[in-house]
């Protein structure tokens, strides 16, 4: 059905919690591979990935990069994504295209929760992985305990394929758990084979029985071999490992120390041999898209300061070529990156992984075709919902035209930012996963788009009601400057509404004393003042009804029975108890369980009310907890959450209701004139 792809390239996306150490493994790979002569590093900002400045600012990624190399006759190309949780969508977006990763971690115990949700996202789209354990030289537990931290967060079986030979605190070998044979390594060359360190056996012989059994429950064979004491032959534990590997069904362990080269020729040697290649992959997404046309699909969006607009692309069927239109755009050219340098070809086959220019109105995510593809749409990753939200106001007062245009390319780029123009506070909030997060956005609204930008945290929109009716209120206008004058006259009830039921306007006119005419008049003078009610803030949940008044044959119009409406109102609504309203928010937070307690506890400290907890479905040791939230509270409530859970907790939320504020919390927002409980404000 679908075209062969040729077998002489792997994309391998290399993933793992921030400060892991993956893009100083990149360089490694890179340079070990012979595609660079130098590796850079992290410190002196002069790394292939992070070649953003605003990763190099920060000495962290914060976007992906991607960089091809060679090795034995195999192209790699080789996804470097951010680690930080606030840039989780690059790293999801990203994933759905390449054909295996490296999960780089720490051999840190209290780090290994971190990579709970990466292992999820991973499994859930059947994407097969390997784990490097990276910086073995700062090493803190031993290798079983590693390996056994990491088998409780994952839902695969964790296989060693390799076991680590330290001295002390140093990483000085390994032992190849398929040959079991020993190796030293060497600064800047390959490993030299070793005899077996005897003072190991004992241990490395678990670590391998685990192996075996791991790859036995998929492979009949195995296990009878295993039951009867027959030792596998090396290419049958091989071919175990690519098959298992292949459909994500167990995961293979390394240990090295990037930073040196230590464990990273034995890695790339293990992708060449057992990754799945790239019509494996593609057999697998596009099972159900039949035809031949060319698909791909894009997994980044760039807008580059001299190139204009990027997109970085996996062909899963047929051939790209330079101007082919795909979705009814005619590309701008095909090029291989390598960070943010280019090189053009003409071409790009199916399995490869390319950036293409000028895709103008395709998003990251799309599937693109040669053909329309209403029809044809490949599954993307789930969009996160924003959690923390900036006020954002242009510098220069100038500005405000272009900013819409410069916002909706940062959104091109990054689309786990969203924006919006707030219909109560009337500010343009910036809305993302974090702190860093927004300010990479704004940093790059300066760099980009010279829109320099000042911020402040968004008002919360408070709303304000009544608590009693006031039966009767008169309000009458009589104006009179020359010619016809202005005169109305009216008699308003004010009565509060249950919470929720917004304004409602009724009259109850008999004899025509307010003529028909008149009393849309009425009503809009009524809907004019409640936009801004006594406490400065709208006001909600009131009815309204029109019971008398008196008009002149020649002064009264429908203006002057506006104006009367809204002085009976400027005199009712005072009169009628105001008080202020809040909006509260239902959330539900996830947390590792053990951190539950911790996260209850801050969810009341912040006025929350508890409606519960459960296990989460499909993940083993988590919960779910459901609250109440007043928005006053939301602003940083992303920030502490993370503090508390390793930065894996999560949560989302919608607007419930609005609820009475507090009297004395209530003082300190009137007293700050409406600003003095700012918060997330949506």
């Amino acid at each position: 059905m679908n075209e062969k792809v040729k077998s002489g390239s792997r994309n391998v996306a290399i993933v793992g919690p921030y400060l892991s150490g993956k893009t100083t493994l990149l360089e490694s790979l890179l340079f070990v591979t012979g595609a660079i002569s130098r590796k850079g590093s992290i410190k002196d900002s002069n790394t292939v990935g992070d070649s953003a400045a605003e990763s190099r600012d920060r000495h962290m990624s914060v976007e992906v990069s991607a960089a091809s190399t060679e090795y034995n006759g195999t192209r790699f190309t080789f996804v470097d994504c951010p680690g930080s949780v606030e840039f989780a969508q690059e790293t999801y977006n990203a994933l759905i295209g390449v054909d295996a990763a490296i999960v780089v971690c720490e051999p840190i115990r209290d780090r290994v929760l971190t990579l709970a949700p990466l292992f999820k996202f991973l499994d859930d789209w059947e994407i097969p992985h390997i784990v490097f354990v990276n910086k073995m030289d700062r090493a803190n537990i031993h290798v079983l305990e590693t390996l056994h931290a990491l088998k409780a967060v994952s839902s695969r079986p964790l296989v060693a394929h390799q076991y680590p030979i330290m001295q002390g605190e140093q990483l000085t070998g390994f032992i190849d758990m398929v040959s079991e044979q020993a190796y030293q390594y060497h600064p800047g060359a390959p490993a030299d084979p070793i005899p077996f360190p005897e003072s190991l056996k004992e241990e490395e012989h678990i670590a391998r029985a685990e192996m075996l059994e791991a790859l036995a429950n998929f492979d009949d064979h195995l296990l009878e071999e295993l039951l009867e004491d027959i030792e596998p032959p090396q290419e049958e534990i091989l071919k175990d490992l690519k098959m298992e590997l292949g459909a994500d069904l167990v995961v293979p362990v390394f240990f090295g120390v990037a930073e040196q080269d230590y464990g990273v020729r034995p890695l790339i040697e293990a992708l060449l041999r057992e990754a799945p290649e790239p019509e494996t992959t593609t057999e697998r997404r596009l099972k159900n898209f039949k035809g031949n046309t060319p698909i791909a699909q894009v997994l980044k969006t760039y807008y580059t300061p001299q190139g204009g607009k990027l997109s970085l692309v996996r062909v899963w069927r047929g051939k790209l070529t330079d101007g082919l239109v795909l979705n009814g755009v005619r590309t701008g050219g095909i090029y291989r990156l390598m960070g943010q340098q280019q090189q053009f070809v003409n071409e790009a086959a199916a399995g490869e992984i390319v950036a293409l220019s000028r895709l103008e109105g395709i998003k990251t995510g799309d599937t693109i075709s040669t053909e329309q593809p209403s029809a044809m749409q490949l599954p993307k990753a789930e969009q996160l919902e924003p959690v923390y939200a900036l006020a954002v106001t242009p510098e220069k007062r100038n500005d405000e035209v272009k900013l819409s245009g410069a916002i909706i390319k940062l959104l091109e780029e990054d689309c786990s930012l969203a924006w919006e123009q707030h219909g109560d506070t009337h500010e343009v909030i910036l809305w993302g996963q974090g702190e860093i997060h927004l300010q990479v956005a704004l940093d790059r609204l300066r760099r980009k788009y010279n829109l320099p930008m000042t911020t402040h945290l968004p008002q919360v929109p408070y709303k304000e009601t009544i608590r009693k009716t006031v039966a009767s209120v008169h309000g009458r206008y009589k104006h009179q400057s020359g010619g016809h004058g202005q005169f109305g006259d009216v008699f308003l009830e004010i009565k509060p509404l249950p919470r929720g039921e917004g304004f409602n306007f009724n009259e109850t006119i008999v004899g025509g004393v307010v003529p028909r005419q008149y009393i849309p008049g009425v009503e809009m003078g009524v809907r004019e003042f409640l936009a801004h009610g006594p406490l400065g803030f709208p006001v909600v949940d009131v009815a309204v009804t029109l019971t008398n008044g008196s008009y002149h044959n020649v002064d009264s119009s429908e203006q002057a029975f506006k104006q009367a409406a809204r002085l009976a109102m400027q005199t009712g609504i005072p009169q009628a108890q105001p008080t202020l309203l809040e909006p509260i928010l239902r959330i539900e937070v996830t947390t590792p369980s053990e951190f539950t307690s911790k996260v209850l506890q801050l969810l009341s400290g912040r006025r929350g009310q508890i409606l519960g907890y459960e296990g989460r479905n499909d993940w083993q040791g988590w919960d779910n907890v459901v609250a109440y939230l007043p928005q006053a509270e939301m602003q940083n409530f992303i920030v502490e959450l993370r503090s508390l859970t390793l930065g894996v907790g999560s949560f989302h939320w919608q607007y419930d209701h609005l609820q009475e504020v507090p009297e004395k919390l209530a003082e300190r927002v009137l007293a700050g004139n409406g600003n003095g409980g700012n918060g997330n404000g949506k």
